[in-house]
Parts: structure tokens; sequence; C-alpha cells
């Protein structure tokens, strides 16, 4: 199973904040966040990590190249790609993606390590389309809510909450039978990930939602210190 990760952000409300450094490389629990998600990747059995970093920061892509020279040859693969956003980034990407399931995510994602091994497992055991995390801890500017049925299967995505318990967590373990779906989305204009999702629902894909008790994203210098927070009440990794 492979792993991505979208490093491609400019980061800007972090820079506008005073950080220093690019959005892969601030340092929550004492690693870069790039890194943070490289390391679990790992411990759940990544046969490779794709990472796509911008141009705008080559701090960034140093960073990434000396932890692929530190890990086995073909365990890391590193795309070098300003995109305008996610969706840009995923397409770019795609097609180092599309013999086998995958799990993707931003890298500004913090999550309980236990829990993502959870999901993960989850993922490898089921015959679903889709994999989507999400939780009822709703802590972002723009929330993707997520509808769902009694046996999580996920029915929309919504905007504004419609009764919906959960919101995107902004981790997506993913069949390559999406990657048509991405394609024909671009093409149409619709290049927000939300748009995706919702394009897989219409088109009668299967997808399940799985429950993560928090996720944070790290947009704001304020974030950082929640993230913080969050992983020393966390369990130590197994």
């Amino acid at each position: 199973m492979k792993f991505a990760i979208i490093a491609a952000g400019e980061g800007s409300r972090l820079a506008h904040e005073g950080v220093a450094v690019p959005k892969p490389l601030v340092r929550v629990g004492g690693e870069a966040l790039v890194e943070r998600l490289v390391r679990i990747f790992g411990n759940n059995g990544a046969d490779e990590t794709v990472v796509i970093v911008n141009t705008i920061h080559p701090a960034t892509g140093q960073f990434v190249r000396a932890m692929q020279e530190r890990m086995e040859p073909g365990r890391l693969r590193v795309v070098f790609k300003t995109t305008p956003g996610s969706m840009y980034s995923f397409r770019e990407i795609a097609p180092f993606l599309a013999d086998g399931p995958f799990c993707l995510t931003t890298v500004d994602t913090i999550f309980r390590e236990d829990e993502f091994a959870r999901y993960i497992e989850a993922f490898r055991a089921s015959d679903a389309d889709g994999l989507m995390a999400v939780t009822d801890y709703v802590d972002d500017e723009k929330p993707l809510y997520v509808a769902t049925d009694g046996e999580l299967n996920i029915c929309g995505f919504h905007d504004a909450c419609e009764g919906d318990r959960y919101v995107s967590g902004g981790i997506y373990c993913l069949t390559p039978r999406v990657l048509p779906v991405l394609d024909a989305c671009m093409a149409a204009g619709n290049v927000r990930m939300r748009s995706f999702q919702r394009a897989l629902v219409a088109g009668g894909f299967r997808l399940k939602a799985h429950p993560f008790s928090k996720i944070l994203d790290v947009d704001h210098v304020a974030d950082v210190e929640k993230a913080e927070a969050f992983l020393r009440t966390a369990p130590a990794a197994r």
C-alpha cells in the first residue's frame, strides 16, 4: 500500500503570522510535519510514500531529499511542482498511485497514531472504494460536513451542517478505481477536493466514514499550540 502527502501549498497564513519556515517544516511534537507523517506511514507498512513539494520554498525540497537519502531506496518519492491547490497536487501524483490502494493527506494533519493505525487496518480489510477519516471535533474555518447512515456509509458532503455528526478530517484512503473521477472533475473545472468527494458519491462509489476522536489542521500559529497540547495527551505510539 502506498501513502501520499500533499506538501505543495504556500502556507501563507503561517507566514503572515511570523513563522519563518515553510509549513511542512513546522515542528510539532519535536518533528517537522512532513517528517512526522513519513515516519507514521512507515510504521503502518508503507511500500512507498509520495510527497509533492513546491519549488517556491527550496528548504522543503532539501529537507525531504535528505530524508530520502536516509531511507531505503524506493521508499520515498519526491515530486517537485508548484500547484494552485490540493486537487492539482493530487492530479500530479496520481500516476504514482494508480497501481493499488493508497492513503492521501495534506501535510498539516495532526491525529493520534493509534487511531491512524486502526484506520489503516480497517481500510485494508474493507471492500469500499474509499474510507474517509472523519471527526466530530469541528475546528476548521470552512469545515466539510459528512452525511452518513447508521452503518457509516457516506451519503453526501455539505458546506453547512445539515444535521451531520461528522466533518471531514482531510485523510483519504482510496482505491485506484476513483482516479478517473479526479480527471473528470479537473476537466470540468471542479478543482476543490470537496468537489471530487461529491463526485464520488454522485458516481455511485462506495465510501465509508471512519471516525477519529480529533483531527487538527495546522494553519495558524495557535494551531501549533493546540497540536502540541493534543499530542501530549495522546497515547504513546505503538
